[in-house]
């Protein structure tokens, strides 16, 4: 399978909210390209609800895949509570038609949680190589971070807890 190389710069994040309430610390972001290839940031603890975080990670990305995954996600005492994902479009920032090889593209998308209210935006910079001369610098995700890797699902409409990956797609229709 043909990989490029995908470096990632986390840059910030705006207004992030659980259920209406500012978060007010340790916030860190994981990015997914697929179940088994994530990474995360650091924790910022001293953002609030605005964090900067300004870290960069590279990662392998398959030629085939369609989106990657961001998830801001808090840690309050010794649990995990996910504040929102966005699926990014593999198109946003690679095709025939963008720019040349190594061009950072700034993006900003609107986050939201498994019930598709909005909790914040993420800004991120892109920028894709076909050169694999950087992926030798993977960063694996911290120990603490691996056990969030999706969206936990509400026991009502009949699941019963558990785990989804990536942001439901019926997220995508809602204004």
């Amino acid at each position: 399978m043909a990989f490029l190389s995908l470096e990632i710069t986390i840059l910030s994040a705006e207004n992030l909210c659980v259920n209406k309430k500012a978060v007010e610390k340790n916030s860190f972001v994981v990015v997914k390209v697929d179940p088994l290839n994530f990474y995360a940031t650091r924790a910022e603890s001293e953002g609030g609800c605005s964090p900067s975080w300004n870290e960069k990670l590279v990662m392998a990305m398959p030629m085939k895949a369609w989106f990657i995954t961001l998830q801001v996600i808090s840690k309050v005492g010794s649990a995990y509570r996910v504040i929102g994902g966005v699926n990014v479009p593999v198109s946003d920032f690679f095709g025939s038609h963008k720019t040349a090889e190594n061009y950072a593209h700034l993006l900003s998308y609107r986050l939201k949680d498994e019930k598709c209210d909005k909790t914040g935006v993420i800004n991120v910079s892109i920028k894709v190589s076909n050169k694999s001369r950087h992926l030798n610098k993977l960063r694996p995700c911290s120990p603490s971070s691996k056990p969030v890797v999706g969206l936990a699902v509400s026991e009502k409409n009949g699941y019963h807890g558990g785990v989804v990956m990536g942001i439901p797609m019926w997220c995508a229709s809602r204004a």
